[in-house]
């Protein structure tokens, strides 16, 4: 027998899945563990088809991945294989998907248990149904162990009660939009919601709520972005307000010298304070403001309080960054993530590779288990600050790193 084949073809028949030696050596009975690992990635396969978000994707193979094993019986004798913590409502979707949602309640060793019963080695599981395809309920998504066994509730509710979905995943997200102190109606815009609906391939706002309502996206997440979204026009608002006001700075005269880094239009030697309402950092667009006795107060031009200095428009004036400022300034980063044990640290180990001293911090979690750490940093620049705000956001599950507008209350002048 001769066989001309590529190299491509050769190392397939060779080391393939159908490989030439599994027949050729007349090796007839089944590699039951070899078939076990093909099967568990076509399992694998599968779930990534039915679950698009990559994030929950991993959620749900790191539930069967890094897991130890229970064995358990069928009445009839049939071993089932589960995770360990696995549940009565594990075990009936593992037997048929049909059986799953049917499933009223469980009988283990001949003892009727809670769905919510963790199965242990050697138990003999029973699984009562109904004739009616009542189907499963909410906290069943949080009694089951298996990603499997998860998808299948999610796929159920996403199939059979839409309208129940939509209806609820609204109840959701305003609820959200007020633990977040959000007011529904400046935060609920189609173009918005369109927008997160399109990140996760979603054809409509009714489609996101829904994804809401049957636990595939996150409440937590939407009213973040919402909040984002709001804070963007906002800000955008107050450049514009800025602006106006900035038209009527006085231009006419030179720049005097630096004081503190910072040049003030046509004054030398006078006394520059920086304002705690906006720390402005060099790089931020500034603007000055004659204070009575305290000399100018450097604000960022898109700092809230200028609009309310801007009714005294005369006693604004134009200031600019030295060419060479070199010193630090006082700066607040509010850091927004998943609580988890050593958050904290890793908050701070990423500032201290940075050299950046830290000024103060504090920290704190919500009933949500969202957890914001304030942060006083020494920098030297808005580029520097960028940066930070950068590596910050790399950390594992953090979802938000903005600048604080200033100390509550603080000084505008």
């Amino acid at each position: 027998e001769i066989q001309i084949r590529t190299w491509e073809m050769h190392r397939t028949a060779e080391y393939g899945i159908a490989a030439h030696w599994r027949y050729k050596e007349g090796r007839h009975e089944t590699d039951r563990d070899f078939e076990n690992k093909l099967s568990w990635l076509r399992q694998l396969l599968e779930w990534q088809r039915d679950l698009p978000d990559a994030r929950e994707f991993m959620e749900s193979l790191k539930l069967d991945l890094f897991s130890d094993e229970v064995y358990v019986f069928t009445p009839k004798g049939d071993v089932l294989e589960l995770p360990a913590g696995a549940t009565p409502i594990d075990f009936a979707y593992r037997i048929h998907t049909d059986i799953g949602h049917r499933c009223v309640g469980a009988k283990v060793n001949g003892r009727i248990v809670p769905l919510d019963h963790r199965l242990q080695n050697g138990d003999i599981v029973e699984i009562l149904t109904s004739k009616q395809l009542g189907g499963p309920s909410w906290d069943w998504l949080s009694m089951a162990k298996t990603s499997g066994a998860r998808q299948k509730i999610r796929q159920w509710f996403k199939k059979e009660r839409r309208e129940e979905h939509i209806t609820r995943g609204r109840e959701l997200l305003e609820k959200e939009l007020r633990r977040h102190g959000l007011q529904r109606e400046e935060a609920l815009r189609d173009d918005w919601l369109e927008d997160i609906a399109r990140r996760f391939s979603l054809t409509s706002v009714e489609e996101l709520y829904a994804a809401i309502g049957y636990g595939g996206i996150s409440a937590n997440y939407v009213a973040q972005k919402l909040e984002e979204e709001l804070k963007r026009e906002e800000w955008q608002a107050t450049v514009a307000e800025a602006e106006e006001v900035m038209k009527g700075v006085r231009l006419t005269q030179p720049y005097g010298r630096p004081v503190d880094g910072v040049r003030v239009r046509g004054v030398d030697n006078v006394l520059v304070r920086f304002a705690r309402c906006c720390n402005p950092l060099p790089g931020d667009s500034i603007v000055g403001y004659i204070t009575r006795g305290r000399g100018v107060s450097v604000h960022r031009v898109d700092c809230p309080n200028i609009r309310h200095l801007s009714a005294d428009a005369g006693r604004l004036i134009e200031v600019a960054w030295d060419d060479d400022v070199a010193q630090t300034f006082l700066a607040g980063v509010v850091v927004s993530a998943f609580d988890r044990p050593g958050l904290l640290s890793d908050v701070v180990n990423a500032i201290a590779e940075t050299r950046t001293n830290i000024s103060s911090v504090s920290a704190r979690a919500d009933a949500s288990r969202t957890a914001t750490i304030d942060l006083v940093l020494e920098i030297s620049s808005l580029e520097q600050l960028r940066h930070l705000q950068e590596k910050l956001s790399k950390i594992r599950d953090v979802f938000s790193v903005s600048r604080a507008s200033g100390e509550p209350g603080g000084s505008t002048g």
